[in-house]
């Protein structure tokens, strides 16, 4: 008896290490494969935030052709890097096109993101990289989604795993994103994880 009760102990530690491992695994795609996009408003103005989705959409438009021909996030850092000057003229034109007189600064850089609720998925809290654009002074709210891979374009939950899945994600990852039932656990233990390294990046 004492046999097997210590077999099952053993079994239920190594799975709970597994699992362990699997969830720090999920935390470290989320956090090394993904580029996130950061747009912040001039001012809370309903004509300053009418103009952050006004360059959200030029800056998508610019660049979501030649990121969807990128297999991998590094040669998408790559180009984003090398064509910051280029991403930056494209907010700019569309700042002006709107009447705008500031203009905006665009950086790829690491941020502290809080947890983000989208139509068909959910990504928890960490630090992401980040393609920045600040209008202005920047003191209005932001809009954010997933440049790389494209995972805010698919307008259903089946879109989004198919996505999900072919840009590296586990099955076990796409599902708790997408809120499938029985994940909820893993999810909140993410978003546990992402809050704790955005503190330490205070």
């Amino acid at each position: 008896m004492k046999k097997i009760v210590k077999r099952i102990a053993i079994c239920g530690i190594l799975w709970c290490f597994f699992w362990a491992c699997g969830l720090i695994m999920d935390h470290c795609i989320l956090r090394n494969q993904l580029i996130r996009m950061h747009v912040i408003a001039n001012s809370d103005s309903k004509q300053d935030q009418d103009i952050k989705l006004q360059v959200r959409d030029a800056v998508l438009h610019g660049i979501q052709k030649d990121l969807e021909q990128l297999t991998n996030v590094d040669t998408a850092k790559q180009y984003l890097q090398e064509n910051l000057s280029k991403i930056e003229k494209m907010a700019n034109d569309a700042l002006h096109a709107a009447g705008f007189d500031g203009t905006s600064v665009v950086s790829l850089c690491e941020e502290a993101f809080p947890i983000r609720y989208y139509e068909t998925f959910t990504l928890p809290a960490g630090v992401y990289e980040s393609l920045k654009i600040v209008i202005g002074e920047g003191e209005g709210k932001n809009w954010w989604c997933v440049a790389f891979p494209s995972l805010c374009i698919p307008a259903t939950a089946e879109a989004f795993s198919e996505q999900a899945m072919e840009s590296g994600m586990s099955k076990e990852l796409s599902n708790t994103l997408s809120g499938e039932s029985g994940y909820e656990i893993r999810f909140f233990l993410l978003d546990l994880l992402g809050k704790i390294e955005n503190r330490l990046l205070e």
